[in-house]
């Protein structure tokens, strides 16, 4: 069992690796989507510049909170679309038939599918994640909870994309189910919770979990609370779980294109 995760571990780091070296070829075009993406998720922060200028509290954030919820929604974009882009277009792979190529490979199927591109501009997420925080104010505790923090959200993303783009092994058109489910995560993601009420800010701790992947990290990095950190761990296995067991029940039923296709 070790060997195999360990074998497993090692196809995913170099997938990610070749992906990475494949990206570099066009060294200005690569630099360019990181530096891009900074730059637009900056351009974004003006916004609650010019909102806190005229109130202090938005929601029952202060602006450095808020720009701390920006850090953590980064994060966790980043880490899911950088290593786990193809969770994102599963529906496509699966209804074009290109799941085949990794079917008959003697790996984790899933794992291999999803890590098997990189978006490179998801780079500029992390790394604005990374100055926000230094911008914050630098805690080495904090800090480690913080990179948890994307971590997690960024795998409750993927597992979520998994979920929803395994709907096309039974239904058409689930990408679309899909891009509204990815939408909601990232659109909300951004805002601070205490501007919802009643019904909207429970479906967002529960059928759209932003609340457990960007809301709770937020309180727990605020102010330490091991509940909700037990929490958001919980509902990250869980989400992961869920979405193995879908993807692989729909693996059942998917029907083969013969596509004739290699991956090396």
């Amino acid at each position: 069992m070790l060997t195999e995760v360990k074998n497993q571990w090692k196809v995913t780091r170099l997938s990610i690796k070749y992906a990475l070296v494949r990206e570099l070829l066009n060294k200005a075009t690569f630099l360019s989507n990181i530096f891009f993406m900074i730059l637009n998720n900056s351009c974004m922060i003006i916004q609650w510049i010019v909102l806190f200028s005229i109130k202090d509290n938005m929601g029952g954030y202060t602006f450095k909170q808020v720009l701390l919820l920006w850090g953590v929604a980064a994060g966790t974009y980043g880490i899911s679309r950088f290593f786990f882009k193809k969770s994102f277009t599963l529906s496509d792979t699966i209804n074009s038939g290109k799941l085949d190529a990794y079917i008959v490979q003697p790996k984790n199927i899933l794992l291999s599918t999803i890590t098997s591109d990189i978006e490179v501009s998801a780079l500029g997420d992390i790394l604005f994640a990374l100055i926000v925080y230094f911008i914050y104010g630098f805690n080495i505790t904090t800090f480690i909870l913080y990179l948890f923090f994307c971590l997690t959200g960024g795998i409750m993303l993927t597992a979520i994309s998994v979920i929803l783009n395994s709907l096309s092994f039974w239904f058409n058109n689930a990408d679309m189910i899909s891009d509204v489910g990815n939408s909601l995560m990232t659109n909300f993601a951004t805002y601070p919770d205490g501007i919802f009420k009643g019904i909207t800010k429970w479906l967002l701790f529960t059928l759209i979990p932003v609340g457990i992947a960007n809301y709770i990290p937020i309180k727990v990095l605020i102010e330490f609370n091991p509940h909700l950190l037990i929490i958001n761990i919980s509902v990250c296995l869980i989400l992961v779980i869920l979405a193995y067991v879908i993807f692989y029940e729909g693996i059942k039923k998917y029907s083969s294109s013969n596509l004739m296709s290699a991956r090396i």
